[in-house]
């Protein structure tokens, strides 16, 4: 690898690779950006990417940090890209050396997510009904989408992208599709259901007649509601409710989560409805409630109080 020219054409190659793997758009445009960017400070130095050692890698990151002011989490995500795109070259012998193989960065501890106690979930999702017809409608679908993030901890694109075919009413069980377009099956509630139903009552007022193929949720003009205009609803009913909580789709997801794993204890059933494939990443949510841990102690150890 010479040139700048020859670095881009590769990463168009690793790319495509990628993309018939299955990977997302969104993950797909994240490592273009990345590794272009870090092609393109190896360009300004004149230094080419066969060529490359490990200061040079440690060189960029330092620019970075300085420069922009990067996280730890976002540098890691940088490194990331770069290092399978890297890998992928030296593998097919474009590169004699991968300079971010043995390449790491100190880990931060990862913090747990934010949280909102049940009583605050269930005061947005029981709120009353608007006065006006075309604001009750809205509630109805935005009700959904609420209760469906938090019944079954949906990611905000599983949400968007959910089509009516994907919803089996009679089992309450949700065909998701979720990153890297692996598809898991999740159950949701009845309460969920209920809102669900309530809503497709008002769906052909805006669409028309039932496609299995068509999104569950959509806009008054019959389009599919994209990923910004749900964050909106979302955020717009827990100031309806009057709840002074900053609410966005993946915070009910760790509610759902957490409260899960509070309840149940089953950090493998969560995990998979979740869609977690490490888990790892489930385990953040395995918070220490020491009232809680309290109470389990004092009732299941047998010399933890007096007879």
């Amino acid at each position: 690898m010479s040139s700048k020219i020859d670095a881009f054409a590769l990463l168009a190659m690793w790319l495509k690779e990628r993309e018939i793997q299955n990977q997302s758009a969104h993950t797909l445009r994240a490592y273009e950006r990345d590794v272009s960017d870090f092609i393109l400070f190896c360009g300004k130095r004149n230094l080419p990417l066969s060529d490359l050692e490990t200061s040079d890698l440690r060189e960029y990151l330092a620019y970075k940090v300085e420069r922009h002011q990067l996280s730890s989490s976002s540098l890691q995500r940088m490194l990331s890209a770069i290092r399978q795109f890297m890998k992928w070259a030296e593998h097919s012998e474009y590169m004699r050396f991968n300079p971010a193989d043995n390449f790491q960065l100190k880990r931060q501890s990862r913090p747990l997510p934010g949280l909102v106690d049940i009583e605050t979930v269930n005061q947005i999702l029981d709120q009353p009904s608007p006065e006006t017809e075309a604001q009750q409608q809205m509630w109805l679908r935005d009700k959904a989408i609420l209760e469906l993030l938090y019944s079954s901890g949906l990611r905000l694109a599983e949400v968007q992208s959910l089509r009516i075919k994907d919803v089996d009413f009679n089992r309450q069980l949700l065909r998701i599709t979720g990153k890297g377009n692996k598809t898991r099956i999740v159950p949701f509630g009845a309460k969920a259901k209920e809102a669900v139903m309530n809503w497709l009552q008002v769906y052909p007022l805006w669409h028309g007649d039932f496609v299995p193929e068509a999104n569950v949720f959509i806009t008054q003009k019959g389009n599919p509601l994209g990923a910004r205009q749900i964050e909106n609803r979302v955020k717009f009913q827990a100031q309806r409710a009057g709840v002074n909580v900053d609410l966005h789709p993946h915070l009910l997801r760790h509610c759902f989560a957490s409260h899960m794993l509070s309840n149940s204890g089953d950090l493998r059933a969560v995990q998979e409805m979740l869609g977690h494939s490490n888990l790892t990443t489930t385990q953040i949510y395995t918070h220490v409630d020491f009232d809680h841990l309290a109470k389990v102690y004092d009732q299941a150890h047998p010399r933890a109080a007096k007879k």
